[in-house]
């Protein structure tokens, strides 16, 4: 049974984010229609569907802020990068020009963050580079644009993502000499914490005074012959606790919309090779031993027919059922809900 919810909970906001409604292929202003007429509170745009002949200009951003205030909506910009790298060829990359352009899509917005994701599974390859030197470049890259974002009002978003642990984003943050709410901060994905082997509970205390922008995602995580696999989930039925997760962020982010991501796929984390291991050097026994009770409570609910992964092939025909349901069920752990 749910317990009541706190007077913090209670105003946060649920929104959804376009990538989980990719399938439908919606516009920014259908995406905002979409969002009313399912009881979302706002939406972040990690990806922007425009139409045919239309500019992602200012006179396109001053009329969907105008379309989203009309509507009590909020808005979250993406399109951010961190690593100076093209993830597929190694090659440099200017992401200062990256993040200029969607710093000012931003800041015409009114909006004050932009969610940064650079997409690489650095740790999946045998043939990348160390992952200090990853971080020694993104913090060589974003101390310069430390003046940019701050001229902007806007705060760069590093999405907890496959490329960096939250170990690994705290020392970068040192590396950048950046205090919470500056210039950089957070968008905590919390189902993408366990594909890099981090507890969701512990992961957020660590990052909690960086979180400026939430990716709220369930799932599981199944211990197999080949190593775990983790597995999104609808929001509400798999094996996080979301409700601690955001009571959380709640305490210490009264303002945090909640924006909810899901998608379908699953990864592999070959746990059982000790040089994909050696990558994570600050696993501890404690993180790990909490790992695998995640793993016992996945399994007991899959055995139970609760819970299963989905294809990304079977995503476009689960879409839009699954994430209606899941706003819904992140609305009734706020106590807007009912059920």
């Amino acid at each position: 049974m749910m317990g009541p919810a706190g007077p913090a909970m209670k105003k946060l906001k649920v929104g959804v984010d376009s990538y989980s409604l990719k399938p439908l292929d919606l516009s920014p202003f259908e995406l905002l229609d979409w969002a009313v007429m399912n009881g979302a509170d706002g939406a972040q745009f990690s990806e922007v569907n425009l139409p045919p002949a239309q500019a992602l200009d200012k006179a396109f951003l001053l009329e969907l802020k105008s379309y989203a205030k009309e509507n009590g909506l909020y808005l979250e910009w993406g399109g951010g990068q961190h690593i100076p790298l093209d993830m597929a060829t190694g090659r440099k990359r200017d992401i200062a020009a990256v993040n200029r352009a969607a710093a000012g899509q931003a800041s015409a917005l009114g909006v004050r963050t932009v969610r940064s994701c650079s997409g690489g599974l650095m740790r999946w390859s045998k043939d990348s580079r160390p992952t200090e030197e990853y971080l020694r470049l993104t913090a060589e890259a974003l101390r310069g644009q430390k003046d940019m974002l701050r001229d902007h009002g806007v705060v760069l978003a590093v999405e907890t993502h496959f490329e960096f642990t939250s170990f690994e984003l705290l020392r970068l943050f040192d590396m950048c000499g950046a205090s919470p709410g500056e210039y950089l901060g957070v968008c905590l994905d919390t189902m993408n914490l366990l594909t890099m082997l981090e507890d969701p509970g512990l992961a957020t205390d660590r990052l909690l005074p960086w979180v400026v922008t939430t990716h709220i995602k369930d799932g599981g995580l199944a211990l197999t012959e080949d190593g775990l696999v983790s597995f999104t989930a609808e929001a509400g039925r798999g094996a996080l606790d979301l409700r601690g997760l955001i009571e959380k962020l709640a305490a210490a982010h009264p303002d945090i919309n909640l924006t909810l991501e899901d998608h379908g796929g699953d990864f592999l984390i070959p746990v059982n090779d000790p040089e994909f291991l050696s990558g994570f050097p600050d696993l501890t026994v404690t993180e790990l031993v909490r790992l695998l009770g995640l793993a016992a409570r996945t399994r007991a609910l899959m055995e139970e027919r609760k819970l299963a992964p989905v294809s990304r092939d079977r995503w476009p025909e689960v879409c839009e059922n699954r994430v209606k349901s899941g706003l819904k069920a992140v609305r009734r752990i706020i106590g807007k809900g009912s059920g």
